[in-house]
This record gives C-alpha cells, structure tokens and sequence, in this order.
C-alpha cells in the first residue's frame, strides 16, 4: 500500500537472509569486547552519525558503546553544507581519532553509505593503526560505483574487518515517483538502525548465556529506580564508559 514500507520491508528481509554471517561476526566482536572489558565506539558523518545517536545512552541501549562526534559534522551546524566539505577534508578525522582512547582489540563501528569520504577512512585507518577491529556499515552497490576520495584510494569496505552491507539503492533514495528523475525515501537510516539494534539484542542474550545476569543495557530514567540500577551497571563497566555519565 505504501511504497517506502513496501520498500524498507523487502530490504530487511534482503539483510537477514543475506547479511547474517557478517551480523554474526560482529555480534561476536561486541559479545568478546563486553567480556573481556574492551571498548566499543561507533563514528558516522552527517546523517550517517544519526546511528551512533542511535546507539548512543539511551533507554534499551548498550551502555558500553560510545560515540564519536566531530562537532563540524554535526546536523545543527550552520550553515550545514559545511559538513560536506569537513567529511572530504583529509586529516581531520585522523585528528578525531587523536581525542579517542583507543586500544588493542576494541572495535569500532564505522557508518557511512558511499564510504568514500575522507573521514571515515582516516578515523578508521587510525584507529586500525593502533589495533582496533572495524565493523563497517555500508552499501557495497553504491561504494563501489564511486571512486574514493581519500589519498589512500581506500573506501570503507576495504579497511574493514567486518562488512555489513545495508542493500539500499545508489545515491540511497530508494522510491521511484512518476514523472521526475530524483527518488525518494532514503533507507540506510532505518535499515541501519534495525541492523545495529539486532546485533545489540543477540550480543546481550549471549553475555546471558554466559553467565552475566546483567548485560550493560540502560534502564529508562523515567521508571521509578531506573537511575539507581543505571548507576550500578556503570559502576561495573566504568572501564568500558568514556563519556560523562555521573
């Protein structure tokens, strides 16, 4: 009846059939980084960092994953075409990377559709520089239709260790409307969030399995002990949290 929900509907049945061994992988990195105490972070560009808002200290959310923003890359920057131009400029992403404690075998979820801007590859090459494992989100169709624009010539799905593809369209915009050339509708948002929030839900049933009767998952501040159960989950995973809670 309406064609985006026609639309994204296909797309996520596309995703869980075809995507599931590399869902797997990184359910398996996040699952590894909660017990053994490594960081996760997750860094997207413009509307592609609406995803690491999304999995970012919120109710229902890994209280364990934190965010990385460039404030110039930021949706409220005005005037917002200059965060075109700072995700093609080389080198400030790997200053970005310079303000994060990045170690050996943390991992860090990247999102970015095309993949071939600049700061998504020098966030990612130095953070892999110092050991971190990539989970890149992207759309492999799309990506490889473009040439990169990193002096590396790298995109996104070629740094990777991991490579999720969301099976959007070229150019995102997935719905055909008669009588123009544009299509509308973008699908990565909400193909990424479903992707990001499936892994979210399988890593804290395996932590389960494992013996943890606690996964890092925020309470909502507005039931009645919420804020006192969040606080103790902090508490326990402090280590992991590198954002100011208290």
């Amino acid at each position: 009846m309406y064609q985006y929900m026609d639309k994204v509907q296909a797309l996520l049945t596309t995703v869980q059939k075809d995507e599931a061994p590399n869902i797997n992988k990184a359910i398996e990195l996040l699952l590894q980084a909660n017990l053994r105490k490594q960081s996760i972070y997750i860094f997207g560009a413009s509307h592609a960092g609406i995803l690491a808002e999304e999995m970012y200290y919120r109710a229902g959310g890994m209280m364990t994953i934190n965010a990385i923003f460039g404030r110039e890359l930021m949706l409220d920057r005005k005037p917002i075409t200059f965060t075109s131009k700072m995700e093609r400029l080389e080198g400030y992403g790997t200053a970005l990377a310079s303000t994060v404690p990045f170690q050996k075998d943390d991992v860090l979820i990247l999102h970015s559709v095309s993949g071939r801007n600049p700061v998504i590859i020098d966030l990612g090459l130095a953070a892999k520089a110092r050991g971190v494992k990539i989970i890149a989100l992207t759309n492999l169709t799309y990506s490889k239709s473009v040439t990169s624009r990193h002096s590396s010539g790298k995109r996104l799905f070629e740094i990777a260790d991991v490579v999720i593809d969301n099976h959007g369209d070229i150019g995102d915009a997935a719905c055909p409307i008669p009588g123009i050339n544009q299509k509308v509708g973008p699908t990565s948002t909400v193909i990424g969030a479903a992707i990001l929030n499936t892994i979210i839900v399988e890593v804290c049933q395996r932590m389960v399995q494992h013996g943890i009767k606690h996964p890092p998952i925020f309470y909502s501040a507005n039931l009645d002990g919420g804020d006192k159960l969040n606080q103790q989950l902090h508490d326990e995973y402090q280590s992991m949290i590198h954002y100011q809670y208290n």
